[in-house]
């Protein structure tokens, strides 16, 4: 199943800087064409529908959106590029946050997604990052990785996502299903964290398979799968984009002041459209993994999402049903190329153009004045620090080995012990149990001089100790709310911390990523329509993440789920 995972450094296996994925389906990609655009681009957006007279009381149907990887800033940049009805439907019709932010400072996919549908930060919800290590064996953990289940019809690695019991809270779905079972549950996407964690301990998750281009869920949620998504399946609805070719959706001016096609951080790829996706004679799993960085997996991911509203019969009966999408495409096109490149902006008008034609779709099958529609992201993305460097800023790479082993040397000059950091585990420093047992040494002592350390480096931007979040840091230490937030006391490392903007985290020399407490990294769309509940209009007041679940679930007429650190969202004035 394909992941962005991001496995953490050891003092003598340096981690990879970038998401990417892992073996066989979460290692790096190798990109070797994009695809055309999908021909449903060009359907006109669908006229308003009247009202109802009545109306229902709730929404039968909630429509949770998360472009992964998306930052509000890309969203500003394209509006007067935008379609009709695809994220205009919000910006124009519907109720939206200019400055919604996450409130934690490790800004990743697991994260973000579990925050997004449990309204609790990390700290709470427990899911840290991608992965981490166990602090008392270092054996790695993946988010959703459970080795008690396995994929349906597709091979499963050791550390594939299977399962949510990672997750420490209960989700939207969690509360709707206790509240009233009959309510449905579904969640789709490109990665299997995007789809088991929105989907929580009670609902289904269906992620798309690299090594066949279909969808499929795990034995967590079922035997097998249903007969709608054999159905599914059984179209080889990958293959429909082999050798199809991704071209610009407007002449190369209209996008205005990107970068050139070839800047130095796309590395040996080639960012350059119109590209074809797909060599030899027939798919194979290189070309269904490539499918991951196009706009032809959300292509996909909301076709099988229609064929769940029909299956399932989503809204169509008096308990309200969950329908979360999480759109993979962009992380992937961000990661190799950036937010600033031509790619990017063309992959999110390419996704404007499949989210009008979807909300047309769900105005017929569902209702125009029956659902309400979300739309968020994961995090946002650091630029290129090469892109930043060029407009006077300080920007940089630090490796994640390279720093640990620094840290390490500074550790033993004073200890005498070498290795005395084991790990780099989600933005933080872990230290190794063993030796400081074997030793004699205090950990916190140790971790005070790691943190000095860290501090010295001329990427970070904040450190802290265990001990330090534990009682909390003096008013005013810079990022520590954020980095609260993101620490979690079973699962985190000793010494968190944080780099400086527009540094990212990588021994690479190419792509870019995010993960920081930096307004680039939190600032994401929330974008709500459903005029019944949602009203219309612009807020320009700081709101959060964590707002949406509790905003959602009232709307439901439902308690937030435990957990939930947010409020409900205001509403517009207008």
């Amino acid at each position: 199943m394909t992941t962005s995972s991001c496995p953490a450094a050891t003092a003598a296996s340096p981690a990879p800087a970038r998401c990417a994925p892992a073996p066989r389906r979460r290692r790096a990609l190798a990109l070797l064409g994009l695809a055309t655009l999908l021909a449903a681009c060009a359907s006109t957006p669908s006229e308003p529908a009247p009202a109802a007279a009545a109306g229902p009381a709730r929404p039968a149907l909630v429509v949770f959106l998360v472009v992964d990887g998306l930052p509000m800033r890309q969203v500003s940049a394209v509006r007067h590029l935008l379609a009709p009805d695809g994220f205009a439907r919000f910006l124009d019709r519907g109720a939206w946050y200019a400055e919604a932010h996450y409130g934690h400072a490790y800004t990743v996919t697991a994260a973000g997604h579990a925050t997004l549908f449990t309204g609790a930060s990390p700290q709470r919800h427990g899911v840290i990052g991608n992965d981490w290590r166990d602090r008392a064996t270092g054996a790695p953990v993946y988010c959703t990785g459970d080795t008690a289940e396995h994929y349906l019809g597709s091979p499963t690695d050791k550390l594939d996502g299977t399962s949510p019991r990672n997750l420490q809270a209960e989700t939207l779905g969690d509360v709707m299903r206790r509240a009233d079972p009959r309510s449905k549950v579904i969640a789709v996407s490109g990665k299997d964290r995007g789809a088991i964690l929105p989907a929580g301990r009670s609902g289904t998750a269906y992620m798309y398979m690299n090594d066949s281009g279909r969808f499929a869920s795990s034995t967590y949620y079922m035997p097998a799968h249903p007969a709608w998504v054999e159905a599914y399946n059984a179209t080889r609805p990958a293959d429909r984009w082999f050798k199809a070719e991704w071209r610009p959706l407007l002449p190369r001016e209209a996008y205005g002041d990107v970068v050139t096609d070839d800047p130095p951080w796309f590395g040996t790829r080639s960012g350059r459209l119109p590209a074809t996706l797909g060599r030899g004679d027939a798919p194979d799993q290189i070309f269904y993994t490539l499918l991951l960085r196009s706009p032809y997996v959300d292509a996909m991911a909301l076709d099988f999402a229609r064929a769940a509203i029909d299956g399932e019969q989503l809204g169509r009966d008096a308990a309200p049903d969950l329908l979360a999408i999480s759109l993979s495409g962009h992380d992937y096109v961000n990661h190799a190329f950036s937010a600033e490149s031509l790619a990017s902006y063309d992959h999110l008008l390419q996704l404007d153009r499949l989210l009008q034609d979807f909300f047309h779709d769900l105005d017929t099958r569902v209702g125009r004045d029956r659902y309400v529609a979300v739309l968020s992201a994961d995090h946002g993305f650091m630029p290129a620090p090469e892109w930043a460097r060029g407009r006077g800023l300080e920007a940089g790479r630090a490796s994640s080995a390279q720093l640990l082993g620094r840290v390490n040397t500074a550790l033993q000059a004073r200890f005498g012990v070498p290795k005395l950091v084991r790990e780099v585990s989600a933005s933080a420093l872990q230290l190794n149990p063993a030796l400081l047992q074997q030793h004699g040494l205090d950990a916190d002592t140790v971790a005070d001089a790691a943190r000095d350390a860290l501090r010295g480096e001329p990427a970070v931007a904040a450190a802290y100790t265990r001990r330090e979040m534990l009682a909390g840091a003096p008013a005013g230490a810079p990022f520590f709310a954020q980095m609260r937030r993101s620490w979690n006391a079973e699962r985190s490392g000793d010494v968190p911390f944080a780099l400086k903007p527009y540094w990212i985290l990588s021994s690479s020399a190419d792509g870019t990523t995010h993960g920081s407490p930096h307004r680039e990294d939190t600032h994401v769309p929330i974008l709500t329509w459903g005029p019944r509940w949602a009203g219309a209009g612009r807020v320009d007041s700081r709101v959060e993440t964590v707002d949406i679940a509790p905003t959602l679930a009232g709307w439901l007429g439902l308690p937030p789920p435990a957990a939930a650190e947010g409020r409900p969202l205001p509403r517009p004035a207008r």
